[in-house]
């Protein structure tokens, strides 16, 4: 893929080490794994949920009603892969396995907002309907669309390519230009940067939109 290519010869030319690659991350088997090394190896310490923004501490207990919300959804890799169900797919599929896996997808969430996400896409929802509280997140159930909150669009938009690029996925040409604008408009934090360094330390991969953010203006759809 030419974004592939130009990739190799930025890091090159950075002289950055790392172990990326278009075959995608090889050192989580499964999702079962993956959970383990976010809990316990990337958010040791706590953090904040996605969409909401929502702090947790580092114990088990202070971790009720969150758990891990796969950015780019699960739903739309069975159907790539054509593989099964979930369940089949993790059975038939190393490839899937390793997707499922793969940290750079994976973020922590309020349950109740993870549910109303399902596997919609990413867009804009007329009008604020808030139907969790305090949480800047909408869900259009008959559109099957759902809307962020702005300070975490650019974060998703950064998921999304990654997990496009670094495993030859589709994210269809409308959703894509929106994620762009949302990528543009919400630039890589300090803390996202963090993460970045955090997963490659895990897994050996880095999201290199969050290294070049300039990148996003190759992705294609």
């Amino acid at each position: 893929m030419r974004l592939v290519f130009l990739v190799t010869i930025f890091i090159a030319a950075l002289g950055a080490a790392t172990t990326a690659s278009p075959a995608g991350q090889n050192r989580i088997p499964n999702y079962e794994e993956a959970r383990w090394l976010f809990w316990n190896k990337l958010y040791t310490k706590g953090g904040k949920t996605l969409y909401c923004g929502k702090s947790f501490g580092s114990k088990f207990e202070y971790r009720k009603g969150i758990n891990i919300e796969h950015v780019f959804p699960m739903g739309w890799v069975t159907n790539a892969l054509d593989c099964g169900t979930r369940k089949q797919c993790r059975s038939n599929s190393d490839r899937f396995n390793r997707i499922e896996a793969d940290l750079h997808n994976l973020y922590p969430s309020r349950v109740d907002v993870n549910d109303a996400r399902s596997a919609y896409r990413f867009g804009e929802v007329p009008g604020e309907r808030r139907a969790f509280g305090e949480c800047d997140f909408e869900a259009d159930e008959s559109k099957r669309i759902a809307e962020p909150r702005p300070a975490s669009r650019g974060e998703i938009a950064r998921a999304m390519f990654y997990m496009k690029e670094e495993y030859g996925l589709i994210i269809f040409r409308r959703s894509g230009e929106l994620l762009k604008k949302w990528h543009f408009q919400d630039q890589p934090s300090n803390h996202e940067k963090w993460r970045n360094d955090r997963i490659e330390q895990i897994q050996g991969t880095r999201n290199m939109f969050v290294d070049d953010p300039g990148l996003a203006e190759l992705v294609e759809f």
